[in-house]
């Protein structure tokens, strides 16, 4: 379950999450690795610095695309120290920043510490880092004792860094990708005559405990164009007849058979129609069904150019 839904995190933000085109990443790898663009060569000499590339996209581009802000106190331009240890510090530093940001914006993230996001080696000297303040730093010891500092092994740490970096983008998605869903172009559902007697998806923020308000306002989307168009794309099918009224309330098993998900797309492309959709199953039952409806849904994504690498 973990790796699909990485694997998903890695494909939309590869597509979508820089400016001017993709850019692929690794979950954890290229993000913790691209943390900055010019490296300084020495500590105390700062005029001479090495640039790692116009091209380096780091973790604060992405968000800059995604949120129009820069994180407080770091620039586009950032450089790190040589010395390993203020190195890492830094990272550290930039890392509580990051997770405050996103928190202020409405993420949810109290189980990712900043140490998390590191590259294990990085991890390994914060650990010594810590060890070092708490032994030596006697008269401070009430401050570190609230404090836990979670040792890991290094098989430990590489499965928890990519479960936080994963977690760190799906909550980067939720506070500023999907607010932009907006409401106003969803036609009230009372005016579809069909519809009358299908229960409303409602929209209030406490109505459901698993689904925000724009996700609530995609299933209602849902819901409407497939209501408003199964029976246009399915009156001449070869495969069965018109499908059934359905109810759509979740992401998953409400999609699986690619028939909602056709309906969306001959609302917007109806051409699609006669060359593709007439040749699904409208009620289909076998494994070998769901596939070949699905086989044509990616066909008529390809067909009109929606490259979003999504596999049958």
């Amino acid at each position: 379950f973990f790796q699909k839904t990485l694997t998903a995190v890695k494909n939309w933000f590869t597509l979508f999450g820089w400016s001017k085109g993709q850019n692929p990443i690794s979950i954890p790898y290229s993000l913790r690795r691209d943390v900055c663009k010019v490296q300084m060569t020495s500590s105390e000499e700062k005029i001479f610095k090495q640039n790692l590339g116009k091209d380096t996209k780091t973790v604060y581009d992405m968000l800059f695309h995604l949120s129009g802000q820069l994180l407080p106190g770091i620039t586009s331009r950032q450089s790190l120290p040589l010395d390993p240890v203020e190195r890492m510090l830094q990272l550290h530093w930039q890392h509580s920043t990051l997770l405050a940001f996103l928190k202020s914006q409405g993420a949810y993230l109290p189980h990712v510490m900043p140490e998390f996001l590191l590259e294990p080696d990085d991890y390994k000297k914060w650990i010594k880092e810590q060890t070092v303040l708490k032994v030596g730093d006697v008269k401070n010891s009430d401050i570190f004792s609230d404090k836990h500092t979670f040792i890991l092994e290094d098989s430990i740490f590489e499965t928890m860094s990519k479960r936080a970096w994963t977690d760190v983008l799906l909550q980067v998605y939720k506070v500023f990708v999907l607010p932009r869903v907006s409401s106003c172009n969803i036609t009230d559902l009372s005016s579809l005559e069909s519809m009358q007697n299908m229960p409303r998806i409602k929209s209030e923020p406490l109505s459901s405990n698993i689904y925000s308000p724009y996700e609530r306002t995609i299933l209602t989307w849902l819901n409407k164009h497939y209501e408003k168009n199964r029976k246009t794309v399915w009156k001449d099918c070869q495969k069965g007849e018109v499908p059934p009224m359905r109810w759509i309330v979740n992401f998953d098993q409400d999609l699986l058979d690619g028939l909602v998900l056709a309906a969306q797309l001959a609302a917007y492309c109806p051409y699609l129609i006669a060359t593709h959709f007439v040749r699904m199953y409208t009620n289909p039952r076998t494994p070998e069904q769901f596939l070949h409806n699905c086989l044509i849904l990616v066909n008529a994504m390809h067909a009109v150019s929606l490259a979003i690498d999504i596999k049958v």
